[in-house]
């Protein structure tokens, strides 16, 4: 499965679109990722704890999409566009949504 964020992939044309295809994700930081992701801000610095949750969640996300494009019978997924969001009573989630378009190429 080719995944592009180009609307085509060079070389490749489209014989057939499925249409539009979406993968979610929400996945919550705990508290301690919390704590040390504060001194971090604090004390400057990057949070490795936080990165692997935004990679870990953009991961899942692109996934179900490619599980989704497939179910169509597609063998690419073209213009991809990726969100991220924070949700829940003080931002402690993080959404992910990609979406973009099953191809036949």
């Amino acid at each position: 499965m080719i995944l592009s964020t180009t609307p085509q992939i060079e070389g490749r044309p489209i014989r057939e679109y499925k249409g539009v295809v979406t993968g979610e994700t929400i996945i919550g930081a705990n508290v301690i990722k919390d704590f040390f992701a504060g001194i971090r801000d604090f004390v400057g610095g990057r949070s490795g704890s936080y990165e692997q949750v935004l990679r870990e969640a953009k991961e899942t996300s692109m996934r179900e999409m490619m599980q989704r494009a497939q179910a169509m019978g597609a063998n690419a997924v073209v213009g991809i566009d990726i969100d991220y969001e924070t949700i829940g009573s003080n931002g402690s989630m993080l959404m992910v949504a990609t979406s973009g378009t099953a191809v036949v190429i």
